[in-house]
């Protein structure tokens, strides 16, 4: 084996013709001899190039609608050969096999198929055969044989004969060889994944996770930990999908958070009006609706000052000049949103640092998706909780009633309790939160905490009290015992949502009564870890 390797025979067989014209005809002026399959032979020949076809090569037609092309010897005996073993080069000799240098394949467009909402036998249609056959027989043969899977790819390998002589390196042809199994990897678990999900297995005994670079990042969480994003190929609206109009190149950091962002906005369907989400550190610190998108960003904002400098912008409405010129105020990393007025682009570019990301729209709170974690040795893997608050599940436990207004809070701040890292505690009035608690090891300091930056807040803003009085709480799980109750109410609120489900449920309620609270149970848990 030598580091060099000629490229003389090329097998082009590609599904997304995106810059194949000008691979071939730089190919064929390097005197590379080409072969194709169907649709890409056609476009070759349309493009005036000369291609043999690979049925001349196998001596079969395509057979069974295309299912069966380049399965045949001639084809994978060109690719697997070992170049400088006699016997394999006998065995050319014998059977009349020429070699093949490099293959050029994309698969059939198997995720793009499932994206689009395809039926199972159009989803089963596109599933790739000869495909991934192909490409990884070259792959494993790369120390003779030149794969490539990606068209970001053709200028680099065109770069590599010019620098070569009509040459690739080993370097390179492992490189794409890795590309290769990567490729043909995440195809399998993008099958796999739907398959599973289409006849209703939750819990298969295998399962695969595939990725597709999306950005090499600067570092991760601390400039010590190396980084990148990966995209999962759907079409979910989010800082994934989003076109960035401006700014700094996202980090580790602003990806997580605005995630966490726009997936907590886009709870409050903008049929329903503007509503807005500031998260800091994957929590959130202010979130609001309003009867218009400025207002329902200040009174996010008047939720916690001190923290939304800094942090992530979500709106559930397109932004305007108005609301634009509230947002640039202050210190802001990221602002997402289902669009933006060209005056309110004009504004953000006051603010040339600040990362503007545009969606089509809101991704669906209710869609089913999984969630998956890294454990050491394993991974957690369970369903998005995409549950909705069930009005037929909500039961008034206490003598007293919650008001239609009160009840309105009750279900918003339950809705953003869901969003807030557990234990999680929140307080809310007139449709905007007022005091957050999140991440705390015990209940009753979440609810504390709230309740001490909703009178923080009270002090910033020259208020004659603490807006926690008079507000609703909701709780992401239930009280284990009275005294987390008794918190809020020594804070001021007057209602509570809660699951319910403590032992301790008969001393909550009479704790709740006793101080005049009204108090619902939701039979529902939301967790957040």
């Amino acid at each position: 084996m030598t580091d060099l390797q000629p490229l003389r025979r090329a097998l082009l067989s590609v599904s997304d013709k995106t810059g194949l014209v000008d691979l071939a005809r730089a190919l064929a002026g390097r005197g590379v001899e080409l072969l194709s399959t169907g649709g890409t032979a056609a476009a070759l020949r349309a493009a005036g190039l000369t291609v043999i076809d690979v049925s001349e090569v196998t001596g079969f037609p395509e057979m069974l609608d295309g299912r069966v092309k380049t399965l045949h010897p001639r084809v994978h005996g060109g690719l697997l050969a070992v170049r400088d073993d006699a016997a394999h080069i006998a065995a050319l000799d014998e059977h009349a096999i020429a070699p093949i240098d490099l293959l050029v394949v994309n698969l059939y467009p198997f995720e793009a198929t499932v994206a689009k909402g395809a039926t199972y036998d159009d989803c089963i249609e596109n599933i790739d055969i000869g495909g991934p056959a192909m490409i990884r027989a070259a792959a494993k043969n790369h120390a003779f044989v030149t794969v490539l899977v990606d068209v970001e790819d053709y200028t680099q390998l065109l770069a590599e004969l010019d620098g070569n002589n009509g040459r690739t390196t080993l370097p390179f042809r492992q490189a794409m060889a890795q590309t290769a199994y990567a490729r043909t990897a995440t195809y399998d678990a993008a099958v796999s994944t739907w398959m599973a999900a289409a006849i209703g297995e939750t819990a298969p005994r295998r399962r695969a996770f595939a990725g597709h670079l999306a950005q090499t990042l600067r570092y991760g969480e601390n400039p010590h930990q190396s980084a990148a994003f990966y995209t999962d190929c759907t079409s979910r609206p989010g800082a994934a999908t989003a076109t960035q109009v401006q700014g700094k190149e996202l980090s580790y950091n602003n990806i997580n958070d605005t995630d966490a962002a726009f997936e907590l906005v886009a709870e409050f369907a903008p049929a329903d009006g503007p509503a807005c989400a500031i998260i800091k550190h994957a929590n959130p610190c202010g979130v609001a609706r309003g009867k218009t998108l400025l207002d329902a960003y200040r009174a996010a904002y008047d939720c916690d000052r001190t923290s939304a400098f800094g942090g992530i912008v979500a709106l559930n409405h397109p932004i305007d000049a108005a609301t634009a010129e509230e947002i640039v105020a202050i210190f802001t990393e990221v602002v997402i949103a289902p669009g933006a007025s060209d005056a309110a682009k004009a504004v953000f570019a006051s603010k040339k640092n600040l990362r503007l990301l545009l969606t089509p729209g809101l991704p669906d709170p209710t869609a089913a998706s999984i969630t998956y974690r890294q454990v050491a040795g394993g991974l957690l893997v369970q369903d998005k909780d995409t549950q909705p608050l069930d009005p037929a599940n909500i039961r008034v436990v206490s003598k007293r009633h919650p008001t239609a207004a009160q009840m309105a809070d009750l279900r918003f701040a339950w809705t953003v309790a869901k969003h807030v890292k557990s234990n999680a505690i929140v307080y809310a009035k007139d449709g905007a939160t007022v005091g957050i608690g999140a991440g705390q090891m015990s209940r009753v300091d979440s609810t504390c905490i709230a309740a001490q930056k909703a009178q923080d807040m009270a002090t910033a803003l020259g208020l004659p009290a603490s807006p926690a009085i008079g507000s609703v709480v909701a709780s992401d799980a239930f009280f284990p015992f009275p005294d987390g109750l008794l918190a809020a109410a020594a804070a001021g609120a007057i209602a509570v949502i809660q699951p319910g489900g403590s032992v301790k449920d008969a001393d909550v309620i009479a704790a709740a009564n006793e101080a005049g609270i009204a108090m619902v149970f939701t039979g529902q848990r939301h967790f957040r870890h």
